[in-house]
């Protein structure tokens, strides 16, 4: 999760009884576009997709998503990749209830063999969140991030070396009035991953963000996670992931853990399928998270 989604998440759960802290946006639309631009955008990518001529296996794409943890790879020199998806969240607490639907959006260019250029959205949101028989209702977009990932080193199986990368990225203010964030917000990572044998894997991340509280005082938080991959059939995996996605005290939004698990299915050497499913393992964490999304690359 970005800091654009933790940013929302921490908005959202604030209760409609406290205004001072609550942005609203009562801007409404007839209907949502981004339906039809991920079925636009699936049918191309599986055209295109499936399109090509087959690849070797360790040729295929591969994407950030729908884990948490990110890929070392970056997408190759001249390369240009979509990740995109549908996202649902529930979450119950101290007697308010809310719900988020997000088109979280990755795109990545490679402008470099180890470098990329990284703009990420949680897309259009839908917010609805109901305390003591009253409900608010915010639709609009989400603040945009920019960033880099610089790929620093490549995983070696047999000297149990991983390969490795770092991201910087910076969310800007640039969404609607009921999920903007306050100013920019840089944050950096670190992505370990380790191929085993039987083409199992490990990966963990690292890193920092700064973000602004409710009384508009700069603080920094952490991130940290684990994550197992696994073969299931041919072009099917599986993941089982622990992800510390919000470290920080409970004045600054609190700690937003979860253990997350989903599946890829690699359709064809540049475009692949995905669903997962994320519960929250803290207080301040998403009780149920679902999402389901498309990756392809050019």
């Amino acid at each position: 999760m970005s800091s654009i989604h933790r940013a929302i998440a921490t908005r959202l759960n604030r209760a409609p009884s406290q205004p001072a802290n609550r942005c609203r946006s009562h801007w409404q639309r007839p209907a949502s576009p981004w339906p039809v631009a991920m079925a636009g955008g699936m049918a191309l990518g599986l055209i295109l997709g499936c399109a090509q001529p087959a690849m070797a296996a360790d040729d295929g794409i591969a994407t950030d998503r729908p884990d948490f943890v990110e890929s070392s790879d970056t997408v190759g020199k001249g390369r240009f990749q979509i990740e995109t998806s549908v996202a649902f969240e529930r979450d119950k607490r101290g007697g308010s209830k809310s719900r988020v639907q997000s088109t979280p959006t990755l795109l990545r260019w490679g402008f470099a063999d180890d470098l990329e250029l990284r703009l990420e959205t949680d897309g259009a949101l839908r917010a609805r969140s109901t305390t003591d028989g009253t409900t608010i209702r915010d639709n609009g977009f989400a603040d945009s991030a920019l960033g880099i990932k610089w790929h620093v080193a490549d995983g070696d199986e047999a000297r149990n070396l991983p390969g490795m990368a770092w991201l910087f990225h910076v969310d800007t203010p640039s969404g609607s009035r009921a999920f903007k964030g306050h100013g920019l917000r840089p944050s950096v990572r670190l992505t370990a991953e380790w191929d085993l044998p039987h083409d199992y894997s490990v990966g963990v991340m690292g890193g920092l963000y700064q973000e602004r509280n409710e009384s508009d005082k700069r603080y920094v938080g952490g991130i940290l996670a684990a994550t197992a991959g696994m073969p299931l059939a041919e072009r099917w995996r599986g993941f089982v992931e622990v992800a510390g996605q919000q470290l920080t005290s409970a004045r600054n939004g609190g700690n937003v853990v979860t253990f997350d698990t989903g599946l890829t299915w690699q359709l064809a050497p540049s475009l692949q399928l995905d669903t997962a499913v994320s519960r929250g393992i803290s207080k301040a964490a998403p009780d149920w998270a679902w999402t389901v999304g498309f990756s392809v690359r050019f």
